[in-house]
């Protein structure tokens, strides 16, 4: 269940005999009194938990996204309040080295929205691998997480790897990492499309490996890897980076490498839906993050070079979609995955035990070792050798498990599942006639992805639409009641509305389609999905309640009703400020400050005393 702050809840009140005078003169005293006594309370619980909020700065200003224990110009004891906002009191000097960037941000807080640390992982010919460098020094890392990085940093295969190679893996967070500075721009998490919001248990790593003969060496090659350590899921962009900043690192070394984080650290907060330019080392990279808000399958920014853009060297159109991209966006996979996964992983054992069902999680691996241990998963996807420029591949079958013969098996899908839906004949002709007329894979990428994304919404369409019949109407919805629950999600009763307003509407597509529901309402993906709906109509069903709230004559209601109901009132209402700022409610600005007229006229209506108490700092 969601959690769910106060709710503003009251009734009329029964009508009370009249009191002779010297009653009615105590019991007003004493409703005073316990007015007072009320709005004391409240401020003192308020002023505690600004402490808290204080205090948990203070903890956030020892962790890994903060500047305060490195930073050399001695600002680390200056107070942030907002991230992104210009902080009173701020050096000239530390005006200067923001330039280019959000004003107000602490050394290394502009670098922390956009990486953790950077890692250079080298082989010792005694240890194996070990990192060599991390960036900034004061970056935390577990050992777990060292030994994570370190394996997954070069490559688990004996196919040589000479030259340069690029990749990307994913692992998991060591539990009680300390909260760091950076995680207060997850504000910007409310405009994300959904499958690129950070998963705060996890780290993404974007790879750089280099393996070139080198005879000065013992082991006679030189084998290192420059490694991007993220929350953010953007492959694209940081493949980008690498390949503009890397290979001149190898040359030039550690001095290189400060100079480069020392770029990001200036760049502009990660905000989606908005231009950034982004320097590095002599570079400027143009991007745009894609919002929620953003029509599916449209390009996220010009490619070509506009007049004023004379010093951009690099545009990208993408900052997350690779050569091949998520089949389901823009549903978000909800299970695990790792792009690349070693028999040294911290989870190995965990994925690979055969005590119990499979887990479900994706795997990306190099090493033999993986085809006989995982033969009995039931999907195993076996990637062959590229094929030259133009050669048409043959035919290629969804092939039964069983006839899976581990290492000398033919590159194929193998699966112990039956399909649902039929092959799309159509998009393979479209896909091979690009190969035969050497299409550019980037536009053969884009074909494949609007062609899973209309299929997608095909199948997404009826659940939005049965999903939002669940939301109450708008004229059930009460200021003086709590705002009203959404009905419950039946599966069959989903199941009855898709005879007429199925996916056989929007889709050519023929097969099991009810079958594929059934599956699909079993998920991981449908469970994610589902709760971040009901989150969102929630929030919308909080939002309504507030507005409706704000068209009533609350000031007149106080005139019926006690002190201590009118400082109950502005409390509560207070409570519903803070919560649409928390939670980021959908409602409308001029609600808002409707509201903040509505608590200010409450609050000077009453007696002064009370109005000190309800206007102390740390009440709003």
């Amino acid at each position: 269940m969601e959690s769910r702050a106060p709710r503003v809840t009251w009734a009329a009140a029964p009508p009370r005999p009249s009191p002779s005078p010297a009653a009615a003169a105590a019991a007003a005293a004493s409703a005073r009194s316990r007015a007072r006594s009320v709005a004391r309370s409240a401020v003192e619980a308020a002023q505690t938990a600004r402490g808290r909020r204080m205090a948990l700065r203070g903890l956030a200003g020892s962790g890994p996204g903060s500047r305060g224990l490195l930073d050399e110009a001695g600002a680390a004891d200056e107070e942030r309040e907002v991230p992104a906002v210009v902080a009173a009191g701020d050096a000239p000097e530390d005006v200067e080295e923001d330039e280019g960037r959000n004003r107000g941000l602490l050394r290394w807080d502009g670098f922390s929205a956009w990486l953790h640390c950077v890692c250079v992982v080298g082989f010792d010919l005694e240890l194996g691998q070990a990192v060599e460098v991390i960036y900034p020094q004061h970056s935390k890392l577990t050992d777990k997480e060292k030994t994570n990085i370190c394996y997954l940093s070069f490559p688990d295969s004996n196919s040589g790897c000479l030259g340069d190679t690029q990749f990307c893996f994913r692992f998991r967070q060591s539990s009680g990492r300390r909260v760091s500075l950076h995680c207060l721009l997850d504000q910007f998490e409310k405009d994300l499309p959904v499958y690129l919001k950070k998963d705060p248990a996890y780290f993404y790593g974007y790879v750089y490996f280099r393996q070139v003969r080198d005879k000065t060496l013992k082991r006679g090659y030189f084998q290192k890897s420059l490694v991007l350590i993220s929350k953010l899921p953007y492959i694209h962009f940081f493949h980008t980076v690498l390949k503009q900043i890397a290979p001149e690192y190898f040359e030039k070394n550690e001095p290189y490498l400060e100079a480069a984080c020392n770029d990001v650290d200036r760049w502009p907060a990660p905000m989606p839906g908005k231009t950034l330019h982004l320097p590095i080392m002599g570079v400027v990279m143009k991007v745009r993050i894609p919002t929620c808000h953003d029509k599916p399958g449209t390009t996220q920014i010009v490619q070509l070079t506009q007049q004023g853009d004379t010093h951009i060297s690099v545009i990208l159109p993408t900052v997350h979609e690779v050569d091949l991209f998520s089949c389901i966006s823009p549903l978000k996979y909800f299970s695990d995955f790792r792009p690349y996964f070693t028999i040294h992983d911290s989870e190995f054992k965990e994925y690979t035990t055969r005590t119990q069902a499979p887990p479900s999680v994706i795997l990306g691996v190099t090493n033999p070792f993986f085809a006989k241990t995982l033969q009995h998963w039931p999907h195993i996807i076996r990637i062959g050798d590229l094929k030259p420029a133009g050669e048409i591949p043959k035919q290629v079958k969804v092939k039964k498990l069983k006839n899976l013969k581990t290492l000398d098996s033919k590159p194929g899908v193998y699966t112990s599942y039956k399909p649902y839906l039929n092959r799309d004949e159509e998009i393979m002709k479209q896909l091979q006639k690009g190969v035969q007329q050497k299409r550019p894979s980037e536009a053969q990428s884009v074909i494949l992805r609007r062609y899973f994304l209309e299929l997608t919404q095909s199948f997404i369409i009826p659940l939005e639409r049965y999903v939002a019949s669940l939301m109450p109407l708008q004229k059930s919805i009460s200021p003086w009641k709590s705002p009203p629950q959404l009905r419950q999600f039946l599966p069959e009763e989903f199941m009855k509305t898709l005879e007429k307003t199925g996916p056989q509407l929007t889709s050519r597509i023929k097969g099991d389609w009810i079958g594929l529901y059934r599956h699909f309402l079993k998920s991981p993906n449908f469970d994610g999905w589902f709760k971040t709906r009901r989150k969102e109509m929630t929030q919308k069903l909080e939002a309504l309640h507030l507005e409706a709230l704000c068209e009533e004559d609350l000031l007149h209601w106080t005139q019926k009703h006690t002190e201590v109901e009118t400082v109950d009132l502005v409390l509560k209402l207070k409570n519903k400020l803070l919560q649409a700022d928390r939670e980021h409610l959908p409602v409308k600005p001029d609600t808002m400050e409707k509201l903040r007229t509505h608590i200010d006229a409450i609050i000077l209506a009453l007696p002064e005393d009370l109005q000190g108490i309800l206007l102390k700092t740390g009440m709003t």
